[in-house]
């Protein structure tokens, strides 16, 4: 029985972010806890966090930074949002970034719909958030943009059609974005769960593999090598 997975695989690449910038100018970014702890970086100062990718991004001669999907991280420590004492630590997470200026153009992946949009403001939060709604081969399932700009929210509608590769949303500057250095947060999620404008981008281990299943990989749709 073929799965939404199998449809994914057999789409041709596509871009969420600024068309005209090529995926040779892109280059992976590791933010796992064994690799940011080794390094002398205050993961809280979003201003020193930015330097820190744009360091990376001229490293390595690219424009946009990516990865991080199921990746465990320390990131999220700054946040009750994260770290309730109630329940286990959220620190996986189950979408991937692509780390670029602000004010950079967020495209919708596939032709779709507006399910919800709104301003996630707790910080560590997505900030301004919108999630579209697609049916593909008789399944439907949904895409979520993560840390955007507040004018992205302005003259959206829930139902407002959209087409593949319409400019949606910019990029958010901190603290608007959920005070992080700027980036998108994509995500794939098949079952909403009733969710409107906001969707957990972060798991805890004990909910990796239902995660992993409802949430598939970005990179699935977006193909970047």
């Amino acid at each position: 029985m073929k799965t939404l997975e199998d449809i994914f695989q057999n789409l041709n690449g596509t871009k969420v972010i600024d068309s005209t910038i090529d995926y040779k100018n892109y280059v992976a970014f590791d933010l796992s806890a064994e690799h940011t702890d080794q390094l002398d970086l205050d993961l809280t100062d979003a201003k020193m966090f930015e330097e820190f990718v744009e360091n990376h991004l001229s490293k390595n001669n690219a424009k946009v930074a990516f990865g991080g999907y199921l990746e465990h991280r320390n990131l999220y420590k700054r946040s009750t949002n994260f770290n309730d004492q109630n329940t286990e630590e959220r620190n996986i997470h189950i979408g991937l970034d692509l780390w670029i200026k602000a004010g950079t153009s967020v495209l919708s992946v596939l032709e779709g719909k507006i399910h919800s949009f709104q301003n996630n403001t707790l910080l560590g939060d997505y900030g301004p958030t919108i999630i579209l709604e697609h049916e593909i081969e008789g399944f439907t399932f949904y895409t979520l943009y993560g840390h955007l700009s507040l004018e992205s929210l302005e003259n959206k509608r829930v139902g407002q059609l959209v087409k593949k590769g319409e400019k949606i949303a910019e990029l958010g500057k901190p603290p608007i974005n959920g005070d992080y250095a700027p980036h998108l947060h994509f995500q794939i999620i098949k079952n909403i769960q009733n969710k409107n404008g906001d969707y957990p981008g972060v798991c805890s281990l004990k909910e990796v593999d239902f995660y992993k299943e409802n949430c598939p990989d970005p990179n699935l749709l977006l193909k970047i090598k």
